[in-house]
């Protein structure tokens, strides 16, 4: 007796099922609806590809910097639900810059939460840069932690059921379902029923390296790159190396120049990749991938659509690279509107 139905299985998706089970909705009566689950690759299936941690690249509209700062808040939850830092999700430091430096809003915000918060000396900043931070962050194993969030959650109850669904309305499994949430990504771009053509791909490209040398994040933001290193947990000395943002790029390719690119770029933003290397000079590249972040032009879609009595559909999509950082706090917004006004709560 599915009532409530998650159509899409990437973080988004478990992120809401999660928070459903946090409201104390009965697992029972929920069931998760997507076409690929944490184990799977595929181009189309955005999450296992992220390189996966808790960054200040979002921008500074309200809505973002509290979805930001509850998901942040809030990871220590999943973290010990699913038994630890030993379920792919863990705390190391990130040194941030930027180019261009954040609003007051967005440098404001940050400060007010983020552990170990400190400014770093202008004498400090690389060629270019304009303000720095570092902090605390979270870093994910991202195809280790679904895995795992997902097992949680059936363990618990939720039921998983593979299916391709061509019209939304199809994940109306039966007549006791009354609320589906639309988390199917950059799926709603083609999905019938909501056909969302605000939704375009961002694809990146990512080269993996053997680096057990390196503990912590480094990242670069410009106005038109991003330049990023990041700690894999639990994954036998994984660092991931990036990256690229481009819009409206739809393959799944990934591309030599790309690769020497961002090695350039990294090893130059942190020499200590090289330097330390056990291997020299050499670093050991596990592999190369290339991902398309589910974006929306507008912005994420978090809005309630009636489409029969008694019948929802609650969008959560459009989180474009910032799902894992943001997607807990979209689906706080997303289960609260769906259950605004059901008596029970």
């Amino acid at each position: 007796m599915s009532e409530y139905v998650v159509a899409g299985c990437g973080i988004i998706g478990l992120y809401t099922t999660f928070h459903l089970l946090d409201r104390g909705i009965d697992p029972k009566k929920i069931t998760v609806l997507a076409q690929h689950f944490p184990g799977d690759e595929s181009i189309n299936y955005a999450s296992p590809y992220a390189g996966g941690d808790f960054s200040c690249i979002t921008d500074d509209d309200p809505k973002t910097l509290f979805y930001d700062q509850y998901t942040y808040t809030n990871l220590k939850k999943i973290q010990k639900a699913l038994g630890g830092p030993a379920c792919g999700l863990d705390r190391y430091t990130s040194t941030e810059y930027w180019d261009i430096k954040p609003s007051k809003e967005k440098i404001d915000s940050l400060a007010s939460y983020l552990d170990e918060y400190k400014v770093i000396s202008p004498a400090k900043y690389p060629k270019g840069v304009q303000y720095g931070i570092q902090f605390k962050s979270w870093n994910f194993n991202c195809p280790y932690f679904l895995l795992n969030l997902k097992v949680y959650l059936e363990n618990n109850g939720v039921k998983f059921e593979k299916t391709i669904l061509t019209h939304i309305t199809q994940a109306f499994i039966s007549s006791h379902t009354k609320i589906i949430f639309n988390c199917t990504g950059l799926g709603s771009h083609s999905l019938g029923g909501v056909n969302d053509s605000n939704v375009y791909p961002t694809r990146g490209q990512v080269v993996v390296v053997k680096a057990p040398h390196i503990t912590e994040n480094v990242m670069r933001w410009g106005d038109d790159y991003a330049t990023y290193i990041i700690k894999r947990p639990y994954s036998n000395d994984q660092l991931i190396l990036g990256g690229y943002m481009q819009k409206d790029n739809w393959t799944a390719d990934t591309f030599k120049d790309e690769t020497e690119d961002i090695i350039s770029r990294t090893t130059k933003l942190f020499p200590k990749i090289i330097d330390k290397n056990p291997n020299g000079d050499k670093l050991e590249i596990l592999r190369v991938v290339a991902g398309l972040r589910p974006s929306r032009h507008g912005g994420v879609r978090i809005e309630k659509e009636v489409v029969g009595h008694n019948k929802f559909v609650v969008h959560n999509y459009g989180a474009s690279g910032y799902g894992y950082q943001a997607g807990f706090g979209m689906a706080y917004d997303a289960v609260r509107l769906a259950l605004i006004n059901d008596t029970k709560f």
